[in-house]
């Protein structure tokens, strides 16, 4: 049996994961401690405290792939400038279009870094919200990390 008391603790599990505003990782370190509190509790709170943290977890793993895409273009990009710069002097807004994959590259790894944002504050959200009603919400982009 499913009570409101169960469905707030669920909420409350997805709702934890805006502690990472105050703290640290307290997107994970909330609603693990609120998962591993109340997971005997009822199906449904285990079932959310998984889902939570899985999506959690996969989003770290993206921003991490695409930091790491970027540390090798940003590379490239400062050690051209500076053989750029050494050669001609001074170096003008005509000159950057030599780098002009970099630029782009960085652009594109600039949206998908706020679109990540957007529909990790939307899919949070949603989750607290179907959460609330008794409905257990699958997130996207999440790996199943937790079973």
């Amino acid at each position: 049996m499913l009570t409101k008391n169960h469905k707030n603790i669920a909420s409350f599990i997805h709702i934890g994961t805006f502690a990472k505003y105050i703290f640290p990782f307290g997107n994970f370190i909330a609603p693990l401690l609120i998962w591993n509190l109340n997971k005997d509790r009822s199906d449904f709170i285990n079932k959310n405290g998984k889902q939570v943290l899985n999506f959690q977890i996969s989003i770290l793993l993206y921003f991490i792939t695409m930091v790491l895409i970027c540390i090798p273009i940003a590379i490239h990009f400062g050690f051209g400038i500076e053989q750029l710069e050494s050669v001609k002097g001074d170096i003008t807004p005509y000159d950057l279009t030599e780098f002009s994959g970099s630029i782009i590259a960085f652009i594109i790894l600039g949206l998908l870094s706020i679109s990540l944002i957007v529909i990790e504050l939307y899919a949070t959200i949603v989750g607290a919200i179907k959460a609330s009603e008794g409905i257990l919400y699958k997130y996207p982009l999440s790996i199943p990390f937790i079973k």
